[in-house]
């Protein structure tokens, strides 16, 4: 199979028709081989319904649903572990995103060996209180990440298979995808101008939240990106640090009393020297410093990969047709 077309949704029940309907289109004018996996992330609405008819009427239509609702990476994450395609196209549901990219996006990965292609919205047709924050996550995200890309957070981008089946998407990852990208090992990054189309049904699924997840994520996934493997290069260095200098404090409050009492001089107890105590304190958070890396190193190693999003249904057209025969 060439394509996997991966559509995490929620409550998007008047675009899903057309936009299977614009994907079709899309694959038979390039006569692809292909799947679209429609991932409902707990919709209130008809949603799971209207896939369910889709499946019915296009037998490359395949729908996963969550018993609740989990957010856009959970989606993503579950479509990741069930797309066969050797080329893994992502795109929104809210029609937002264009099919009619998906050949270029497919030519890059095949022709261009590109690991990873991102969309750039370059006109955006969003609400200034969206863009401004998002310019400022992208500017943050440059800075940290090093990958020179305009719109991390874009729905549509295209992933070579082994980049799909290597990383793992979970809280609000969906935003750095390309970085969790990078930590794995592909580093073939690249990025494409795709049109944004105006939202035409109903309203962004995002909220206020996203002001405080998103930062809070990206620290989060420096961190893991690089210490996750390793957590004792960072908490055993700087514990073993602020230790030694603890130590080196409080040895020297020591020797400078003992030298002055050898020579009669005047001097005050241990413990009424407060910088004995600020050297203590650097001591003992130094030890906790190391021992929360040591602790942390053990439960890195000796953790194993689960899976905690729950599917509630997943239907296919072969399923529909075993079911009645």
């Amino acid at each position: 199979m060439q394509i996997s077309v991966v559509i995490p949704l929620f409550n998007e029940e008047e675009s899903l028709p057309e936009l299977e309907a614009w994907i079709r289109k899309t694959m038979q004018e390039h006569s692809f081989s292909y799947e679209i996996l429609m991932i409902d992330d707990g919709s209130t609405d008809s949603s799971w319904k209207i896939i369910e008819n889709l499946t019915d009427d296009n037998p490359f239509v395949k729908g996963i649903k969550f018993r609740r609702n989990y957010g856009k990476s959970a989606g993503l994450n579950v479509g990741f572990e069930a797309a066969q395609g050797d080329v893994v196209i992502t795109m929104d549901a809210d029609l937002q995103d264009s099919p009619d990219e998906i050949p270029e996006l497919y030519r890059m990965i095949t022709a261009d060996n590109f690991d990873l292609v991102s969309g750039w919205k370059k006109k955006r047709f969003d609400p200034i209180s969206k863009t401004i924050p998002t310019k400022l996550y992208n500017a943050a995200a440059r800075r940290i990440s090093g990958i020179k890309l305009h719109d991390f957070n874009c729905g549509l981008k295209a992933y070579r298979k082994e980049v799909v089946k290597n990383i793992e998407v979970y809280g609000e990852m969906h935003r750095y995808i390309p970085l969790l990208a990078k930590w794995a090992g592909f580093t073939k990054i690249g990025e494409k101008v795709v049109q944004h189309q105006a939202r035409k049904y109903g309203v962004t699924k995002f909220g206020l939240s996203r002001f405080v997840n998103g930062p809070l994520d990206m620290l989060s996934i420096t961190f893991v990106g690089k210490f996750g493997k390793r957590p004792m290069h960072l908490f055993g260095l700087y514990g073993g640090i602020m230790f030694m200098i603890g130590f080196i404090a409080a040895a020297y409050i020591g020797i400078n009393k003992l030298y002055r009492l050898s020579k009669g001089l005047e001097t005050i107890l241990v413990t009424d020297n407060p910088y004995f105590y600020i050297s203590l304190t650097a001591m003992i958070l130094g030890t906790m410093l190391f021992l929360a890396g040591f602790m942390s190193e053990l439960i890195a190693r000796n953790s194993p990969n689960r899976n905690l999003y729950l599917v509630e249904k997943r239907i296919s057209k072969s399923q529909h047709t075993k079911s009645e025969s």
